[in-house]
């Protein structure tokens, strides 16, 4: 007993018990003269009752303009004002159905011992409610989510619920989604969370599994806790505006078409491989323009006739990706495809560009990033990978450009091989961008 009190002691805030127990005890003091007036005034002593009752409203005035504004500024109030919403429980109307079975035979009978039973069975209602008004008032809650976090790619957040009461543990709490009126279905937290025990002044966090199934940008207006102790009857909630925004990735795991284009990518790119340098690349027939120190002599002999040496280039590999974002025309009609066929077509050639992006990083190369809105300088893909992530999470389709003037930007710049995804057919693309360019057409990519 002693180092309970002696803990709450050190945690408590000692001007507000100070305060707190002078009030009471100048209370006490001001009902005492209140009490002896009374007395006073019965025996006839007029005088000393009115003397009496004076310093008791005294004491009393003193008490609510000096210390009670100091203990009202130390009160969380908040609490008080928590919005709590109510639902019976099944087990609850049940409950009802048997105090109103009790309170029939009550009122017929007048049975002091059935007034009793009806009285606690009231009583364990209330007791209810306030015990779970008390479980849920001074929790709050923390949402905390990854830094990175793809599509289709299982992520581990973190739900922390602290309760700031001093002396009172929370029980059987539930965490969940809130969904507004008249908005979109919950986008976050779909499984409830559950902490059947939180101590008093203290928190505790619990590991959640969540999934993203498509890029974009996921918001959570607000959260609800729940609790339905401590008999069951009555389940109260109470609303946590908690905005949380997530950012989703596109999805960089090796997708159908992803695997279908990958070799021919690699293929353009170990042609523009061999240049000057030290390691062998190939061997080769000679050629009269050929330097006579890259003989081979050794393969020359195994073949019976010359062979030469090429070397790789110690130059890093330079990649230029670009995303045309641009609709294609229906050749027919001069117009737009159809919009929900435009919007599949987008979202796949966004994935590929993620998967290329996320491959040229896992490969150390260099790379710069061409959007309709965006150009990344060319560098290591770890210093801008997230910077083309983060606009691939965000970019939407636009409508057909018939300057093509991405396209013209890029026949400008042959020093970079690029890697052009492109929801185009084919005949659109500048003859001026294929001879340092790699086309991905999504029309001769073949989906399964």
């Amino acid at each position: 007993m002693s180092s309970t009190i002696a803990q709450l002691w050190a945690k408590s805030d000692r001007p507000a018990v100070r305060a707190f127990l002078l009030s009471i005890a100048s209370l006490s003091a001001a009902l005492l003269l209140a009490l002896y007036s009374g007395a006073a005034a019965e025996l006839g002593q007029v005088a000393l009752a009115s003397t009496s009752a004076l310093i008791a409203l005294a004491v009393a005035g003193w008490v609510g303009v000096t210390l009670v504004p100091v203990l009202a500024k130390r009160t969380p109030l908040r609490w008080i004002g928590y919005k709590m919403e109510y639902r019976v429980t099944r087990e609850g109307w049940i409950y009802l159905v048997g105090i109103i079975l009790v309170a029939l035979p009550a009122l017929n009978t007048g049975n002091n011992l059935l007034f009793l039973i009806l009285a606690s069975l009231i009583a364990v209602i209330l007791m209810s409610g306030i015990l779970s008004s008390i479980t849920l008032s001074g929790i709050e809650m923390r949402l905390e989510l990854p830094e990175h976090i793809f599509a289709d790619q299982p992520v581990r957040a973190t739900v922390e619920l602290e309760n700031q009461k001093l002396t009172l543990p929370s029980f059987s709490l539930r965490v969940e989604a809130a969904k507004t009126k008249g908005g979109p279905a919950a986008a976050m937290l779909d499984t409830p969370v559950y902490f059947p025990y939180l101590p008093k002044h203290d928190s505790l966090q619990q590991i959640v599994p969540m999934i993203f199934p498509r890029r974009g940008v996921y918001r959570q207006e607000a959260f609800r806790i729940v609790t339905r102790f401590p008999f069951g009857f009555l389940q109260k909630s109470r609303h946590v505006n908690l905005k949380t925004e997530a950012l989703v990735y596109p999805s960089v795991g090796p997708s159908e078409e992803y695997l279908e284009i990958l070799p021919g990518i690699q293929g353009a790119l170990e042609s523009l491989a061999k240049g000057r340098g030290q390691d062998l690349y190939a061997l080769r027939d000679y050629v009269p323009t050929d330097s006579a120190r890259h003989v081979h002599w050794k393969a020359s002999a195994r073949y019976g006739s010359l062979m030469v040496r090429e070397f790789a280039r110690e130059d890093d590999c330079r990649i230029l990706l670009v995303l045309d974002p641009h609709l294609p025309v229906d050749k027919v009609t001069g117009l737009p495809p159809d919009l929900t066929a435009s919007n599949a077509r987008f979202e796949r050639a966004v994935s590929v560009c993620a998967s290329l992006a996320w491959h040229f990083y896992e490969s150390n190369s260099l790379l710069q990033f061409r959007g309709a809105t965006i150009e990344t300088p060319l560098a290591p893909a770890d210093e801008n990978i997230f910077a083309v992530l983060r606009y691939l999470a965000l970019e939407q389709p636009l409508p057909p450009d018939p300057k093509q003037a991405l396209m013209a930007d890029l026949a400008a710049s042959p020093e970079l091989f690029k890697i052009i995804v492109t929801s185009q057919p084919r005949g659109s693309i500048p003859a001026a961008v294929w001879s340092s360019s790699y086309v991905v057409f999504l029309d001769d990519v073949v989906v399964k």
